[in-house]
């Protein structure tokens, strides 16, 4: 995969990418919160991942087309990009200029092809970030999501912690995902996300459809227990099941 920093007129985003044919869909993959706290009173100088997890889960996936875009300030020269500040890793992580930042790299990749059709993955935060991306946009034909934080109020009650005003929430935009083919994995042992959160989100989703599925991968927690077993969970098919029905029966 070859590295490339996009400038999307408010922040500089890193991004790695590997594209064999311009004809075929494109995974993007979203990057999590990174290294937000030093500890659980002290915000981190720096939000660069210590162990590269998505970017990881990016180069097991076997597609053609495949980019992996780092959130605001991670991986990126904080000195070339004069707009980072803590808060965009703390109380503003899921902030309009974020999600429009991200949303612009997409784009600069999308442009590339031909008739673009873009899988969505997202990892904890980037889950988020996927989600409210995948509600602005009329390309994109699946969304994954990895232990994602797609209800950051109830999270942070859940931690007894306060609420991120500055950001956007997903689940606010999962009834306008109903139609859209969506597959979210929660971790048994994750500590961090509940899965409640991820039902939840699912579940107003749904909003009586066939589009969303929720898996429970047992023993696996926040970090760990994805990346051995992500070539399987890519495998599984992300498709609303009335059409699935509907290619099925008119076969018949």
């Amino acid at each position: 995969m070859q590295k490339q920093e996009i400038d999307t007129g408010s922040f500089l985003l890193t991004t790695y990418y590997k594209i064999s044919d311009r004809q075929a869909p494109v995974s993007i993959y979203i990057e999590g919160d990174g290294f937000a706290w030093a500890s659980s009173s002290r915000l981190s100088q720096n939000p660069t991942p210590k162990d590269a997890f998505t970017l990881q889960l990016a180069a097991e996936d076997s597609v053609r087309n495949i980019v992996y875009i780092a959130r605001p300030c991670q991986y990126t020269d904080l000195a070339k990009d004069k707009i980072c500040a803590p808060k965009y890793w703390s109380q503003s992580r899921f902030a309009e200029i974020v999600v429009d930042s991200v949303n612009k790299a997409i784009s600069h990749y999308s442009a590339q092809f031909n008739n673009p059709k873009i899988n969505l993955i997202g990892y904890s935060g980037g889950a988020a970030i996927a989600a409210l991306i995948a509600a602005r946009r009329n390309d994109i034909t699946s969304l994954r999501t990895v232990a994602g934080n797609l209800d950051h109020v109830a999270v942070n009650k859940y931690h007894h912690v306060d609420n991120l005003d500055d950001s956007l929430n997903a689940i606010d935009v999962a009834a306008k995902l109903a139609s859209l083919p969506q597959y979210h994995f929660a971790g048994t042992l994750d500590e961090i996300i509940p899965e409640s959160v991820i039902t939840a989100f699912a579940k107003k989703s749904e909003q009586g459809g066939a589009c969303v599925k929720v898996s429970s991968i047992n023993g696996a927690t926040h970090y760990s227990g994805w990346k051995e077993n992500w070539r399987e969970l890519l495998s599984q098919p992300v498709i609303c099941e009335s059409v699935l029905n509907k290619n099925i029966n008119n076969k018949g």
